[in-house]
């Protein structure tokens, strides 16, 4: 890519994470490239839908929850891990408005990245507390991912409990465990640290 084309991309991929920030991740393509100071032609050169700008910008943010599921990998409790992980994922997907809706309505073929790097990143820990007895083994990572989206668009949704999230997240937590004896109040708890910690160390 030539060195022009290079600023341009750098540009526009910049541009585009703080509008999806802001704005979610519906802000007008147009709007993205004159902040970017390119013209929309110059946009669609480097990224012919908006399935493509997405990915590109969450492809280099998700490193950063594949950092995080690598840290918890040394954690004792498999399945405090593997619950912290999933919040950090959720709270990723809060941060910009309308992108669990985005991941959730488009094919595979559509964020091949994304999708592929989330369900490598929590793989690890999945099978880990599978491993330790803890967790149903019939769980698979693609249908969490898939759960804490809807978690994550339904509490868009309704906004006005503010509970929401953290009920929905505890209840399907909850029913991943294979123990009966736990507790849903041990669950909340681990969920309730895992959103501080997050938001302590945003991803």
């Amino acid at each position: 890519m030539r060195a022009d084309a290079q600023r341009n991309y750098d540009r526009l991929l910049e541009e585009a994470a703080q509008a999806f920030f802001v704005h979610g991740t519906d802000v007008a393509l147009e709007d993205i490239a004159r902040q970017a100071g390119v013209g929309i032609g110059t946009l669609y050169r480097h990224f012919p839908d908006r399935y493509t700008l997405m990915n590109a910008v969450f492809e280099r943010e998700l490193v950063k929850l594949n950092a995080r599921a690598q840290e918890l990998l040394e954690e004792p409790d498999p399945v405090d891990a593997l619950t912290k992980w999933l919040y950090a994922v959720a709270v990723h997907s809060t941060a910009y408005r309308g992108l669990a809706k985005a991941i959730m309505s488009a094919p595979d073929a559509k964020m091949p990245a994304c999708k592929a790097l989330l369900r490598s990143s929590g793989e690890s820990l999945l099978r880990r507390a599978q491993d330790a007895g803890e967790i149903r083994s019939d769980a698979t990572m693609s249908d969490l991912l898939k759960l804490i989206n809807a978690i994550v668009l339904t509490a868009e949704n309704n906004r006005e409990d503010t509970g929401l999230f953290v009920r929905l997240m505890t209840l399907t937590l909850d029913g991943l465990r294979t123990r009966q004896d736990t507790g849903r109040g041990a669950v909340e708890d681990t969920g309730r640290r895992a959103v501080r910690e997050t938001a302590a160390e945003p991803v």
